[in-house]
């Protein structure tokens, strides 16, 4: 018995095997849960091979969060699959180059649209086109992962401010979504070498430097500590829980230089 035993879960976020999103997929999985993972675009195919590589082959369903047609579509198989949703993983994220390319006057408001829509607005899209399905659950968690969006960071430019957004609409969510015992937490994971970290010309830098100087130490391609954290808010083991950021960084951001 895991501590995700019968927890039906939606997980966004996968595309190929070293997302973070498919790290707390497989460890959901292993903890009992049922899960359907989404993809979008050119990267649904990538992301239904990548679920062959999980434990137990799950559903995938194409979800664009700037599509309500396919937010609509979601909401039918798991209510005709499911009846109910127990939990879901926000792990959506997307900037156009100009955002993070140069400076922070690079951008155009048409490419910032686009950032702030992607990677912060989505995050209530996705909670309220599974509302129905969360609340016939009874109580159920919304995690969403983040990068600490309380300085600035190189190379992240306006992909730093959709974080920020996105920080400050989990606290609203998770306000307004507590009358239907839901709880909406973030995860403010550190450096991860991922599909998205390798678009923001910054990473590298972090490769010793976060390591040197987290308090634990941390390691970019080991992303347990943060599969085990997201599974850890999907549970039930924080009932009273929520509009939190908990960082799973080695401590980095807790100290100076």
């Amino acid at each position: 018995m895991g501590i995700l035993s019968d927890k039906k879960i939606l997980i966004t976020g996968v595309l190929n095997d070293q997302s973070l999103a498919f790290g707390a997929a497989k460890l959901a999985q292993d903890e009992g849960a049922d899960i359907i993972l989404t993809g979008v675009g050119r990267g649904l195919s990538i992301t239904q091979r990548t679920a062959r590589k999980l434990p137990r082959t799950p559903d995938v369903l194409e979800l664009d969060v700037t599509n309500p047609q396919h937010m609509a579509s979601v909401l039918n198989h798991i209510q005709s699959k499911w009846g109910k949703l127990d939990g879901v993983l926000h792990a959506i994220g997307f900037a156009p180059s100009a955002c993070i390319e140069g400076d922070i006057f690079n951008a155009s408001w048409n490419d910032v649209a686009v950032a702030l829509e992607v990677s912060a607005y989505s995050l209530k899209a996705l909670v309220e086109g599974v509302l129905p399905l969360l609340r016939q659950a009874g109580t159920s968690s919304v995690v969403g992962l983040d990068f600490d969006a309380s300085m600035a960071w190189p190379g992240y430019n306006w992909m730093g401010v959709a974080k920020a957004a996105l920080e400050s609409l989990s606290r609203y969510l998770a306000r307004d979504a507590a009358k239907d015992n839901i709880r909406v937490n973030l995860i403010s994971a550190g450096p991860v070498r991922t599909i998205a970290a390798k678009s923001v010309s910054g990473f590298s830098a972090f490769d010793t430097l976060w390591n040197d100087r987290a308090p634990l130490g941390w390691n970019v391609t080991d992303s347990s500590a943060v599969a085990k954290a997201i599974v850890a808010f999907l549970s039930d083991w924080f009932p009273a829980t929520t509009g939190e950021i908990v960082h799973v960084d080695g401590g980095y951001h807790a100290v100076g230089a």
